[in-house]
């Protein structure tokens, strides 16, 4: 019998929670397989089976673990069952897993469209409901979605005080009580712990100030729609956003070299490199990746790794060195239709750059009112570190960068760097 304990996943961290197994008590695993999936307060990883035999687990899901516990043994004298098939998951297990339900995807006009499958429309056919006649008239004539409707008669048939009830609280959720006053506790993960603790330290240990600015975003949408499917076709990746973001971001903290710092006691910490953290929404809560030597690497390149990171995250399959050491963090809110906003400084970095949706609105253009699709940028910095010239000089340098995006190519106007002005 062989002991498998929690292992060391990092020098601060004393403890982790044991997500779910991924195989049951009592069923034979091979040597590497993945038998349970912890969380620390920093990322999610993997527990492998170190020898072939029977698991007999010792913790349950949502426990919390000591480093050095014991999490399960296995039996390494059991013999392997001939044609051995996958054991499934416990139905208890299964229940515990929280649903992912994917966001609604938007289209250019910010229109939503449905993830899932259309829902039934109004003025359908009423043919396959099981409803009484009058119920049936009622539902026709007003045009009420069936499934709308809670039904209370016998083998789930709507009755006509159903119908009545759903047209005299339109909006209702199908099934939900009325009126209803119900509480349901639940445990913090380790991760949202780690999260709530360092957004109130970043609160009450800096200087935090926020300056805005607006971009327009037309040449870059313009330069996209023409070369987007060169881009994948030579690439193999999509032409985002992010990549032209972090390109001005880097050209920009190179500038203004304070706003790539970090204050270390009495002193201040300059870098000549930009790790650019990217926030990055988790099934289990806000991560923070980080592309390394943004400033040395490609379009192409760039894209690569928002992916690459992305899908990690998505999966929780971040490590711990992949979410620590960046120099500056770009977040966008504006995935989630967010307009305006104010980051927090993902701490020890000193600045925040906010992406946010981007809209459509009247700006005077030489003296002509014209329609241009804009973007609001928020800058939040500590002004311990970074001064307001600083900050707003910087912001006015991703803008620049932004609205040319031939600048992108080393920072400067071509023409003017032929002409040596």
């Amino acid at each position: 019998m062989i002991d498998i304990k929690v292992p060391t996943v990092g020098e601060s961290i004393s403890e982790v929670t044991l997500l779910k197994w991924t195989k049951a008590d009592g069923e034979y695993v091979d040597r590497d397989e993945v038998i349970a999936e912890l969380e620390s307060e920093k990322a999610t990883f993997e527990v492998n089976a170190e020898k072939a035999g029977v698991l007999k687990t010792s913790a349950k899901e949502g426990d919390t673990l000591k480093i050095g516990d014991t999490l399960a043994s296995i039996d390494e004298t059991a013999a392997k069952p001939e044609g051995k098939k996958e054991t499934a998951v416990p139905q208890e297990t299964k229940a515990q897993e929280p649903a992912v339900i994917a966001p609604a995807a938007s289209n250019s006009n910010g229109e939503q469209k449905s993830a899932g499958k259309p829902a039934s429309s109004p003025s359908s056919s009423t043919t396959d409901v099981k409803a009484t006649p009058v119920a049936s008239a009622i539902i026709a004539d007003k045009k009420v979605n069936p499934s709308s409707i809670t039904a209370s008669g016998s083998n789930g048939k709507i009755l006509k005080d159903d119908v009545l009830a759903a047209l005299n609280n339109p909006g209702r959720v199908q099934g939900k009580e009325l009126f209803a006053r119900n509480e349901k506790p639940e445990k913090m993960s380790n991760l949202r712990k780690t999260i709530s603790r360092r957004l109130v330290e970043a609160k009450n240990t800096t200087a935090m100030l926020t300056t805005f600015n607006e971009v327009d975003m037309k040449p870059i949408m313009d330069l996209r729609t023409k070369y987007k499917e060169t881009f994948n076709k030579k690439h193999g990746v999509n032409l985002g956003f992010m990549s032209f973001f972090t390109k001005a971001a880097c050209f920009a903290l190179q500038e203004w070299p304070s706003v790539n710092a970090y204050i270390d006691g009495d002193s201040i910490i300059y870098h000549d490199y930009c790790d650019i953290s990217i926030a990055v929404s988790a099934p289990r809560g806000l991560v923070v990746p980080v592309i390394r030597n943004a400033e040395s690497l490609s379009m192409a390149d760039i894209e690569k790794k928002v992916v690459e990171l992305a899908t990690k995250a998505k999966e929780s399959k971040l490590t711990i060195e992949e979410m620590t050491g960046g120099t500056f963090t770009i977040t966008n809110g504006g995935v989630f239709g967010s307009l305006m906003s104010t980051p927090i400084i993902n701490i020890p970095q000193s600045a925040i750059l906010g992406m946010h949706k981007i809209q459509e609105r009247p700006m005077a253009v030489n003296g002509q009112v014209v329609i241009k699709p804009m973007m609001y940028l928020a800058l939040s910095y500590d002004h311990r570190i970074i001064d307001g010239r600083e900050s707003v000089s910087f912001l006015v340098r991703v803008k620049e960068l932004l609205e040319n995006p031939e600048l992108l190519l080393f920072g400067k106007d071509p023409v003017k760097t032929l002409l040596e002005l």
